[in-house]
């Protein structure tokens, strides 16, 4: 697909710095070097200047937000030749915190520090993934993806004692058992199956009203992503799937997924959903689904903007798939 590095979270070109993560000289300089920077989160919300263009905000590494920080920063690569490492600030605790507003599908609150000026705030990383440079997108993507595992892997896997950062952040090492733990990545596959002039979309419970996607599910073990494919789309809507091709992939910081965008023809057109699964799947054609991008569809409100299945669906009605 040529278009496929273009989906949001896309290839930035950003310079990961790899052999840097294991350099404890190179490390220290670089957390001493004035031209360094800091991107900062909380709760895995990066900071964001919201003042069109809206951009995700660099701090200089002695910057006051960072003085109660106790974790050690992880280093997200460089840029210009300067590293710039993610803090996460996670103790801090905003004066107007409503708890209930957080962690949902539609989380559109915003937090404001009071180092920052007010259009300065933590917000969630899909409210604001349309805002930002492709630059920009792939730190806060890596950043978020990368601290959401060190809060879920404070404790060995083999022995349960606690671990600590190594490699600047990519890697948790344990002091009892030795043994090595890395970010963990979860393959997903996502469809974008067609029957004719239509193409087969599904929406989840909890979802906004309307909206609907493409199907999608977790690549099992020993499984091919064509595999992964036919039987994902089997068992959430009863459709058999033949030929399979690969067409783009996105990272999905939300909270850790690899989403491999798939094309696939559906050899019949039946539709039996599993209601554990899925709450709904339906074939819609061309027509109707540039409707529903126009925003004039009365029943389909479209994939949010910002996704993989909404980047496959605007290809696909473009016809530049290929």
């Amino acid at each position: 697909m040529k278009r496929a590095e273009q989906v949001t979270f896309g290839g930035s070109a950003l310079d990961r710095a790899g052999e840097l993560r294991g350099d404890a000289e190179g490390l220290a300089a670089a957390m001493a070097d004035p031209a360094s920077r800091a991107v900062l989160f909380w709760r895995g919300k990066p900071l964001i200047a919201t003042e069109r263009p809206a951009a995700l905000v660099r701090v200089p590494l002695d910057h006051s937000a960072l003085r109660d920080v106790t974790e050690a920063p992880i280093l997200l690569g460089r840029e210009d030749g300067a590293a710039v490492f993610a803090y996460d600030i996670r103790d801090w605790v905003p004066d107007d915190l409503d708890e209930s507003s957080l962690g949902a599908f539609l989380d559109n609150s915003k937090q404001h520090h009071p180092a920052f000026e007010q259009t300065t705030v933590f917000a969630e990383l899909r409210q604001v993934m349309n805002w930002l440079n492709p630059r920009d997108a792939e730190l806060a993507a890596t950043g978020k993806a990368i601290l959401v595992w060190h809060e879920a892997h404070g404790f060995c896997a083999r022995c349960g004692e606690p671990t600590e950062i190594a490699e600047a952040g990519w890697q948790r090492s344990c002091m009892s058992c030795a043994a090595s733990h890395f970010p963990r990545t979860d393959p997903v596959v996502i469809m974008l199956i067609t029957h004719g002039n239509s193409v087969l979309l599904g929406r989840s419970p909890g979802w906004p009203d309307g909206m609907y996607s493409l199907l999608a599910g977790f690549v099992e073990p020993g499984e091919t992503l064509e595999a992964a494919v036919r039987r994902e789309v089997f068992e959430e809507s009863g459709v058999h799937v033949g030929p399979v091709d690969y067409l783009s992939s996105q990272p999905w910081p939300f909270p850790a997924s690899l989403m491999f965008g798939c094309r696939g023809v559906a050899t019949t057109r039946d539709i039996t959903i599993d209601p554990v699964e899925i709450e709904d799947a339906l074939w819609v054609n061309r027509e109707e689904l540039m409707t529903a991008f126009a925003g004039s569809h009365p029943k389909i409100m479209p994939a949010r903007k910002g996704s993989i299945a909404h980047f496959l669906l605007e290809n696909w009605l473009a016809d530049t798939l290929d």
